[in-house]
């Protein structure tokens, strides 16, 4: 998995490529931390080129969500296909936030 972080004035957007597993989570989470001590308020995550999400993907996500909107901003999704749409319907996190 990769991640890639483009700025792009107030609105950041998270690449997401791969699979977001146990073994690549520890990569994503160090950029989730960044973005949430930078109060970037305006994330979108492009989850387009994602195959695969687990469980520990799915749980840095919400918790990116959860501290974003305390700080007063939003977290996007798009891009979600196949397994990881189904992921996110399964566990009704399309009404959690923009999908």
């Amino acid at each position: 998995m990769s991640c890639k972080r483009i700025d792009n004035g107030l609105e950041t957007v998270v690449k997401l490529e791969g699979t977001l597993d146990d073994l690549t989570v520890p990569e994503f989470k160090t950029l989730v931390d960044q973005l949430v001590a930078e109060h970037r308020r305006d994330i979108i995550l492009d989850t387009s080129s994602m195959r695969q999400i687990e469980s520990e993907g799915v749980g840095v996500i919400v918790s990116l969500v959860k501290q974003v909107r305390a700080d007063g901003g939003q977290v996007r999704v798009i891009g979600l296909r196949d397994g990881p749409r189904a992921i996110f319907r399964l566990l009704r996190l399309d009404r959690m936030f923009p999908v």
